[in-house]
């Protein structure tokens, strides 16, 4: 399955809650923190959420 990388670009002061914990349960604490997940469904309509807030790349095995 293929995997995703997200990192963090923008701050989340003055953002809504709901996207500041949506940013959290992706596991981004803070300004160029990066994580990789499988890419799926839900991982993938998290990211559209933030869209503004981060930016995703594919990962190679």
């Amino acid at each position: 399955m293929a995997r995703i990388k997200i990192t963090q670009k923008k701050s989340l002061i003055g953002h809504k809650d709901r996207h500041r914990k949506t940013v959290r349960a992706l596991g981004l604490r803070k300004i160029n923190h990066s994580v990789v997940h499988e890419d799926n469904p839900v991982i993938r309509g998290m990211v559209h959420q933030v869209r503004y807030l981060v930016e995703v790349e594919e990962v190679k095995k």
